[in-house]
């Protein structure tokens, strides 16, 4: 489960198939510095996102991709 506490560097590694979701909210996540040190709920913040419907939309992805893989 992807929580706001999680750094975004850790959520990319353990599920790569949430990447669109920070595309699809405009975070490029993946070659930023700050990803390596920013939670997922500063991440957001800092962004003007809502961190709750940001976790929500990427614990969703994950788990449509977890279940499509079973």
């Amino acid at each position: 489960m992807i929580t706001k506490e999680m750094s975004i560097t850790d959520i990319v590694y353990q599920h790569p198939e949430v990447v669109p979701v920070f595309a699809e909210y405009g975070m490029a996540c993946i070659g930023c510095m700050a990803a390596r040190f920013e939670n997922l709920g500063q991440g957001a913040e800092v962004h003007g996102i809502d961190p709750d419907l940001l976790v929500a939309d990427l614990n969703a992805a994950a788990i449509d991709y977890d279940q499509k893989a079973e």
